[in-house]
């Protein structure tokens, strides 16, 4: 049976959304004010086929990865997420698992932090959203390589240029802050997946899990190698979004530094990418 209310509802929420939440400009001709099917496949990860069947109603089991990602790209409020879930036939998130919505405050924040690279996690450390200028600094992430603890410990490639003493010290305070979560919401299945797979396939991380080691994942000062603008000495701040467990990871580059000049030239280039692109 064709679930016509969910599509209706994708559709208004849809139109709704400025174009800028798909880093496009707000001129231009466009036949609607809010997103494109295919800007809101993007910003959901997801195909343009998937969209147009959910909003036709002939797509009818929405898996709650995909709920959740349509909700962030379509920036709901709390009410509005369990709403869709419902239209979806699924169960809101309960209470016990850790909190991903992203506010629309968190949203338009991003909006205005255009020239910044920001990235928002959840407690455990998964990327929920990243504005462009983050993509462009660390490289797109997809699957598993979006969860920040699991990338630490089991991919061997990243853009950070580090010492084994930095890399000791961050895995500690991740394990450390991973354990923090875990006992504020011991009902996640999928914390719980987390943590077992990490024990299971790095011994680095079962040693720490294991010994009780203590720490807090805090600001740092960080070199990243990018290939096309080379290194960028910036400083890297965790915040804390009050009410949501939500992190924001903000990179910064001291003004009138050699560091500022290339974040402001790869904000250049990332734009050109992404209308290439597109």
């Amino acid at each position: 049976m064709a679930n016509t209310g969910l599509g209706t509802a994708l559709r208004h929420w849809r139109d709704r959304v400025p174009p800028q939440a798909a880093g496009l400009p707000a001129g231009g001709r466009r036949r609607a004010a809010g997103l494109r099917r295919e800007e809101l496949a993007q910003l959901a990860g997801i195909s343009a086929d998937y969209v147009i069947r959910l909003e036709q109603g002939r797509a009818t089991s929405p898996s709650a990865q995909v709920v959740e990602a349509l909700a962030r790209a379509l920036r709901l409020t709390q009410d509005e997420r369990t709403h869709l879930f419902r239209l979806a036939g699924l169960a809101p998130p309960s209470p016990g698992t850790v909190p991903r919505h992203i506010t629309p405050g968190v949203h338009r924040m991003l909006d205005r932090l255009a020239g910044t690279p920001v990235a928002v996690f959840d407690a455990a450390w998964n990327q929920l959203l990243a504005n462009p200028l983050h993509t462009a600094l660390m490289g797109e992430r997809h699957g598993s390589d979006l969860n920040g603890v699991r990338r630490t410990f089991l991919s061997p490639g990243t853009r950070v240029r580090e010492t084994p003493e930095a890399r000791d010290a961050l895995q500690a305070a991740l394990v450390a802050d991973l354990r923090r979560t875990a006992g504020r919401y011991p009902g996640d299945p999928d914390l719980r997946s987390l943590i077992a797979d990490l024990r299971r396939h790095s011994p680095r991380f079962a040693a720490l899990w294991e010994s009780g080691a203590v720490g807090q994942h805090e600001s740092a000062r960080k070199t990243i190698d990018h290939p096309d603008v080379g290194a960028l000495t910036l400083d890297c701040d965790i915040l804390s979004v009050a009410g949501s467990d939500l992190r924001l990871m903000v990179y910064s580059a001291e003004p009138g530094t050699e560091a500022a000049d290339r974040l402001a030239l790869l904000g250049v280039l990332g734009t050109q990418s992404l209308v290439e692109e597109r």
